[in-house]
């Protein structure tokens, strides 16, 4: 029975560190989309480094 416990203990602990290893790269944007965001963006609401990455890829085209 305490083998049991540990292996399922064991499992759930596994399964928790992966689902967040995938969440932690799932998300990253492409140029394309970075580009249209800062088209968007609300420069009064916009952090510092936010509004150097838009600088930067507006030079660059």
């Amino acid at each position: 029975m305490r083998n049991l416990i540990s292996a399922l203990i064991a499992s759930t602990f596994a399964f928790a560190s992966f689902g967040a290893l995938a969440a932690s790269h799932g998300g990253a944007m492409t140029d394309a989309q970075k580009m249209e965001a800062c088209k968007k963006m609300d420069e009064s609401k916009a952090d510092d480094k936010m509004k150097a990455e838009c600088k930067k890829m507006m030079e660059k085209k």
